[in-house]
Order: C-alpha cells, then structure tokens, then sequence
C-alpha cells in the first residue's frame, strides 16, 4: 500500500497469474537485500493506518468503562494484530507483484521481489510469517476475551489481506482496494479495538471506524495514483486506473476531509475534540498536492502527509475518548 525511492535492477519472469506457481520463475538479482531493504521492504510509512484505529478504538471503548479500569494487555494485543497484518500485507503485495511481473512497469520504489534482491519465497516466508502473527495475537484475544467468533473476523481478515494482490483474481487488480481498506483497517479494526475492550460497540467506534477508514483509503488512493499509468499497463485496474486520475484525485481530497466532518460532530459530545482539527495542517497541504501535483515525487510527499493525518487524527480522537 506504500511508495517512496526509485527502483532498480531486472529481471525476466513468468506471468502466470498464480502467484504461488510463478515463484519458481527465474530472477536477475541485483545482489542479497540487506537489513535496510527488508526494513523498506515492511513500508514503514503506511504503519500509521494499523496504530491509528487501535488508539481510536480503544479510546472508544474506555467510554464503555465509566466504571471499571480498561485493559492495556487487550490493546496491545489489538496493536500487535493491525501491525502484524499491516506489515504482512505489505510483504505479500511485493511477493505477489514481483512474481506475477506487475513490478516490471512501476515506477516507485524497488521491491525486495520486483528487484531481484531476494528470492520470491523468502519474501513469501516473511510474509507468512507476519501472517502467522497476527493469528497467534488475535488466537491470545480470543482466549482473553473468550469471543471465540473472534477466530472467523481474524481468518476472514488474514485471507483479505492475501488475496488483495495475490491468487489467481486478486481482488486489488479489480479497483476494490479502497472498499476492503476501508472495511478492515477502517470499521473492523476501529470497532474491535472498542470491542475487546468493553465487549460492546459505540457509536464513537463506528463513526470514528470510518474517519480513519476514509483517510486509509486516501493513502491507498495517493500510492495508485503516483503508478496510474504503469498500473494500467500492466493491467492492474485500481480505483484509480477505473475512475481516471482527475476523478481520482477529486476523490482523494474528498476522503481526506470528510472525516473531519465526523470530528466536528464528535466536538458537539467532547468540546477537547477540536484539537483533533489540527491535523488538518497536513490533511489540507495533501489535498493540494495531490490535486495540482504531477510528479511521483509529489505524490509521494502526499501519501506522507496523509499517513500522518491519520496517526494524528486516530490518536487524538482516541485520547479525547479515553481522558
């Protein structure tokens, strides 16, 4: 889901449109990724969008406690679940990518697999890995909480965040990124934060679920609008490629500032969330780039800002919650 420096390297591989039956295609590697390139290849900057709807939910479901202490060990575990998804998510985007050759034509970042600097099933082993996580945080919720429907949310989840780029019809080559975003890092991972906290739902995590749902989605937006071009040549149909990027960019800016909408709704019940409103520093300067910018460069400064227009926005709706 991220972007930043230029890629390098070549390679020659298949196109079967199974991931996992392409992995065996050959590679020209560039040279064994290092420590730094396992790092970048983790995207850093898109970690803002699995700590934001914990911080928000959790702050949500202390209201649900009026009485009663909240749960840190829940939270933390809620936190290690949307991390570990989040960053398993990005290791298997660049696995799928690289193996079914969409990277060919990128025009972001080098990829651990797109570039050759490590083998497809390293980055898949990873990527599992991560997967694996995540399933053994949530697995330590559910016996916490002993919401054992909480194992089905979590299959459902770990099998959306392969199948965004993987299999044989991932569902991101469709232009149905931004819903699925949207759904998990957004409602889902904003109201269960609020759910294993108080084992009931508000209204505070739902509308706050789809403020920073809306600014995930933007980031997505931005990082398929910066490869609009490359991705239709490689006939990877994002929102983006589907809409045209003048629609594109509109839309961008309208999932920006809708959710501060919801803000000052929430300023109505919890005066202090006008703070929150501060985030619009970097909401408002990510709308104008995007949507006067024409460089990769500034597209990817854009993505930035809306990364932390999230990390801002999540926690501070979280902490108006909770204090």
């Amino acid at each position: 889901m991220t972007p930043p420096s230029p890629r390098s390297g070549s390679r020659t591989r298949g196109r079967s449109g199974n991931p996992a039956k392409a992995a065996a295609a050959p590679t020209v590697a560039r040279g064994p990724a290092t420590a730094s390139d396992w790092i970048a290849g983790a995207r850093l900057r898109t970690l803002p969008l699995a700590i934001s709807p914990v911080a928000l939910g959790t702050g949500a479901g202390v209201v649900l406690l009026p009485d009663e202490p909240w749960h840190p060990v829940r939270a933390l575990l809620a936190l290690v679940v949307a991390l570990a998804l989040q960053i398993g998510v990005n290791y298997a985007n660049d696995y799928s990518d690289g193996v079914r050759g969409t990277d060919d034509h990128r025009v972001g970042p080098a990829r651990l697999t797109g570039s050759g600097a490590a083998r497809p099933k390293q980055v898949l082993a990873v990527a599992l890995a991560f997967f694996a996580l995540a399933a053994l945080a949530g697995l330590a919720l559910t016996i916490i909480t002993q919401q054992w429907w909480f194992l089905a949310v979590g299959a459902v989840a770990i099998v959306a965040a392969w199948f965004y780029t993987g299999g044989k019809r991932p569902y991101g080559y469709a232009g149905l990124g931004e819903l699925v975003v949207f759904v998990f890092f957004g409602l889902v991972a904003t109201v269960g934060s609020a759910y294993v906290q108080a084992l009931a739902v508000n209204l505070e995590a739902i509308l706050g679920g789809v403020g920073v749902g809306l600014i995930a989605c933007a980031v997505l937006m931005a990082n398929n609008l910066r490869d609009v071009e490359q991705d239709r040549l490689a006939g990877k149909r994002t929102l983006a490629v589907r809409i045209g990027p003048l629609a594109g960019r509109i839309l961008f800016a309208v999932f920006m500032l809708v959710p501060f909408g919801l803000v000052a709704f929430f300023a109505l019940l919890y005066p202090a969330a006008v703070l929150v409103l501060f985030a619009l520093l970097a909401a408002i300067p990510a709308c104008i780039i995007v949507i006067w910018g024409r460089t990769p460069r500034e597209l990817i400064t854009a993505l930035q800002l809306a990364s932390l227009t999230s990390l801002v926005y999540g926690i501070g709706l979280g902490l108006v919650f909770a204090l």
